[in-house]
């Protein structure tokens, strides 16, 4: 029988370095949830991606923050938990940055006390003009830590994502596939509609709001003829004001984050949906174990 590998691998760092996107661009597929607005992972989603004997596993976790709220410290917690037994660790940070951050230098305190290998991705490289700071970067986190690699990338120019890869390969071990080879995440279905939904929420929505907000699918059934999915959302806000500013003047808003959600699942699903989305209240929610537990997080 011919051997095969497996490796799972932590993406980890602070907010809005490209963690996601990373994690999408390696694995072909839209899986996580993108945004230009922070924290936008809240919980740990899973990428499978099989090439012939080996399958990589990666964990895309939230970005790294000081928890507010009690969903901000599940999000912390969440970053801590899958540092343990993987494979490897990526460390992300941008290009850019003139220092390292608190949150990164948490985050290499953390790598301190593991023995998982950690590879350093320095992200953004193209918005570099002057790529002689590049060498500053690296030097600023090769001081504090010895990565078992370093590798600057851009995800949004697809350059370096296969030097990533190939040092994910050399640390994989040799053992069973964990997931069929055709599966792309572990996360339900309903669970990544919800996520597209919210996406949209982030992009359309002011800057405040859409971390207030929660998806929640509570129907999805495919017709008999099997022409479309039936799909209900219920989008969670944590004020009255903020249900109205969803909604829109006319419906306007809310019709908007529908039809552009319902594209992005319709893509991921290979199938027509008939999305129907609400808004409803619950004051505070990010401090409520119950309403969190209810809402898959």
């Amino acid at each position: 029988m011919d051997k095969t590998y497996h490796a799972f691998i932590a993406i980890i760092g602070k907010p809005n370095v490209g963690k996601s996107s990373l994690m999408n661009a390696l694995m072909g597929e839209k899986i996580a949830i993108v945004s230009d607005k922070p924290q936008t992972t809240r919980t740990r989603i899973t990428g499978v991606l099989t090439e012939g004997a080996y399958q990589y596993v990666f964990l895309d976790t939230p970005g790294h923050h000081k928890g507010r709220t009690k969903l901000s410290e599940h999000m912390t917690d969440t970053v801590r938990d899958s540092m343990e037994d993987v494979d490897t660790v990526i460390l992300m940070t941008e290009a850019a940055g003139d220092r390292v951050t608190r949150a990164e230098l948490h985050l290499v305190e953390r790598l301190k006390h593991s023995k998982t290998p950690a590879v350093l991705v320095i992200n953004k490289i193209d918005q570099l003009a002057d790529k002689s700071l590049l060498i500053h970067r690296i030097k600023q986190f090769t001081e504090l830590y010895d990565f078992a690699a370093v590798v600057p990338i851009s995800v949004l120019e697809k350059d370096g994502l296969d030097a990533v890869l190939e040092e994910i390969k050399e640390r994989a071990v040799e053992g069973v596939h964990y997931f069929p080879d055709d599966t792309l995440t572990d996360q339900p279905e309903k669970v990544i509609a919800a996520e597209m939904i919210r996406e949209q929420l982030l992009r359309h929505l002011e800057q405040e709001i859409p971390h207030g907000t929660a998806v929640v699918i509570e129907g999805m059934k495919e017709r008999p003829d099997g022409s479309l999915i039936d799909m209900q959302a219920e989008i969670y806000c944590e004020k009255a004001s903020h249900k109205g500013i969803i909604i829109g003047k006319n419906g306007a808003m809310l019709k908007k984050i529908a039809t552009e959600s319902r594209k992005e699942i319709e893509t991921f699903l290979g199938t027509k949906i008939n999305l129907q989305c609400w808004v409803k209240v619950r004051d505070d929610w990010r401090n409520n174990e119950r309403f969190m537990k209810n809402f898959g997080l």
